[in-house]
């Protein structure tokens, strides 16, 4: 040791200015942690609350336990190298006590430290939730279809693509765009939703899939802080024509591939090819694709091929479309036209 060098006034051992490391690090303490934190989550959909913010990104209980008891600790700013342990028991139903352990190095000097808190759990109805529960919506989409009713087939895409949509919109942060209720009713289906967005998005999406078109009907419902608030009801009338309709005009069989207004964009199922038809040229239908049959081919020939008739097991003579392949003993679907006692190829 030079004349140069400083030693601790405390323990006599060298040091550059002051205390050494030794002695400062036992004059600071590393962590301290608050009594307690509240966790408080939503009771009905369990989404959980970040300050003033509810979040549907619901973590595991786990590491949610671990995020809470870390959030109690501070830990002295000089620290470097920091690791983190978080140990915790249930001692009530709402209570977790949590134990954290920080290890690292301070002024150079490796050091660990444990502190304890408690995580008092606090049940509370979310926004959303308060929302839905006070009856709280900003519109209506009303599903119906155009001179008869909807089937089943269209009640069950229309519920599932609202359903879907209320997925979508919640996972991208849109917590209030929810459906608080879809009833079906013998005229169509009605979904109620929280947003006006959520609204316009089953809307287009119900058309894109189904066809038709939709109108807004808004209403006056009050005012808040000088702003006109409307409900919207989003009227979707789907077309008397579906997509998969098989349709007879001019005794040949087209089936409806998309509706624009009162014209049919319909696939010639005996050449195979696109054409245009408006609902005026439709003699009737025999029905849609959705509900074909499997009838075994028999044989084949170059214009003609022999299905086993799935209802009678007898075989059935039809004229080859040349847009199909048929190979014998496989299925290939048809559907029937009763009223020419006929099996139609629809692929």
């Amino acid at each position: 040791m030079t004349i140069q060098t400083s030693i601790c006034p405390r323990c006599g051992q060298p040091a550059e200015e002051g205390l050494c490391p030794q002695c400062r690090v036992a004059d600071t303490r590393l962590l301290s942690c608050v009594p307690y934190v509240t966790a408080i989550c939503c009771p009905v959909c369990e989404s959980q609350k970040r300050g003033r913010t509810w979040s549907d990104l619901r973590m595991p209980r786990e590491d949610f336990i671990a995020e809470m008891a870390v959030s109690a600790v501070s830990i002295h700013e000089d620290a470097k190298d920091l690791k983190v342990s978080v140990r915790s028991e249930e001692i009530a139903s709402n209570r977790t006590a949590c134990t954290v352990e920080v290890e690292g190095t301070l002024y150079g000097v490796p050091v660990r430290e444990t502190c304890g808190t408690e995580i008092r759990w606090q049940r509370e109805s979310c926004d959303r939730c308060s929302r839905i529960s006070g009856g709280y919506y900003e519109g209506i989409v009303q599903v119906r279809a155009t001179g008869r009713k909807i089937n089943a087939y269209e009640r069950e895409v229309a519920t599932t693509i609202a359903q879907q949509a209320e997925e979508s919109l919640q996972e991208s942060g849109d917590r209030f765009s929810f459906i608080s209720e879809l009833e079906d009713s013998k005229d169509g289906v009605d979904i109620t939703v929280g947003t006006q967005h959520l609204g316009q998005t089953i809307a287009r999406l119900i058309t894109g899939a189904l066809g038709g078109r939709f109108t807004t009907h808004p209403k006056l419902v009050g005012e808040k802080e000088g702003k006109a608030l409307y409900r919207i009801t989003y009227s979707i009338r789907l077309p008397f024509y579906q997509k998969g309709d098989v349709a007879v005009s001019r005794g040949n069989y087209f089936e409806v591939r998309d509706i624009d207004g009162q014209r049919l964009r319909v696939f010639d199922l005996q050449n195979g090819t696109m054409r245009t038809l408006v609902e005026g040229e439709v003699e009737r239908l025999i029905g849609n694709v959705r509900e074909a049959e499997s009838a075994l081919v028999v044989f084949t020939q170059p214009n003609l091929v022999g299905l086993m008739d799935p209802k009678t097991y007898q075989t059935r003579e039809v004229n080859a479309v040349p847009w199909t392949f048929p190979v014998e003993g496989q299925p290939i679907r048809v559907l029937r036209d009763e009223e020419q006692d006929r099996l139609v190829i629809v692929g």
